[in-house]
């Protein structure tokens, strides 16, 4: 049985005090028997959070990596660095790396692997443009960006990933799939799992939805059989809605 997982993506917003603060009023309410609930926030917040996120069942994850270890690369956080300031999750290859900063599968790949070398749970997303999906290209898209995102990782490394199948229309535009169209594409990128690996590998894997995802309708996409949790953008910056998130996704 897949443990359901709902993860906020703050993207870049709330400082180191909106965000101990946000803690607070979540600590004791967001965690569900049952649910892991993850916070993914900005790097500056990351050590405050870990450190309010002590003996609470909350994981705190960062939104990025470089794949390198250190060097010369200006403003950039290393795997080496989460996990020093002890976080358990990484976002990889979200849409808007992808689009904004020119994020290739091949670099997604590289941080996957980063990830793992530094004992980090990557959450990798995967999705498709508008013109993709209109064009009929959806599962296309999603194969070819599981599959690099994979490439060279172990089964069991596997089965410890988190998808995060994303359609980039539906991410902040308050459109989205519906809860049958997103569990088909789900369905759809488990099995491209399993042909990478084998059935019990893919069925132990952690599928989650993302975009526009609210209170009010993140029971229904967990209530499909593919379908584990949650990546969630807007919804997660207040603490009231994160909560019931957590308690919508039992």
């Amino acid at each position: 049985m897949r443990k359901p997982i709902i993860a906020g993506n703050w993207k870049m917003f709330k400082t180191v005090s909106e965000a101990t603060a946000f803690f607070a009023d979540v600590k004791g309410k967001a965690e569900v028997d049952g649910v892991e609930a993850v916070i993914c926030a900005p790097y500056t917040t990351l050590p405050a959070l870990v450190e309010a996120a002590k003996g609470t069942t909350i994981a705190i994850g960062a939104q990025n990596l470089h794949f390198e270890d250190n060097g010369a690369f200006t403003g950039e956080i290393s795997g080496v660095m989460l996990k020093d300031l002890g976080v358990k999750y990484v976002i990889i290859g979200h849409s808007e790396r992808r689009a904004y900063f020119a994020e290739s599968d091949e670099i997604v790949n590289k941080k996957v692997h980063a990830a793992f070398k530094h004992g980090l749970t990557p959450i990798v997303c995967v999705g498709e443009k508008l013109e993709e999906r209109e064009a009929e290209q959806t599962k296309d898209v999603c194969k070819v960006q599981t599959e690099a995102a994979f490439q060279g990782i172990s089964a069991a490394q596997a089965v410890e990933v988190v998808i995060a199948y994303e359609p980039i229309w539906a991410i902040g535009t308050g459109k989205s799939s519906t809860s049958a169209d997103a569990e088909d594409v789900i369905a759809y990128i488990r099995s491209v799992v399993a042909g990478l690996y084998d059935a019990a590998t893919a069925e132990a894997v952690r599928i989650q939805y993302g975009g526009s995802v609210k209170p009010n309708n993140v029971a229904e996409y967990l209530g499909q059989p593919n379908i584990d949790g949650a990546l969630v953008g807007g919804a997660s910056l207040e603490a009231a809605s994160f909560i019931e998130l957590a308690r919508g996704a039992k």
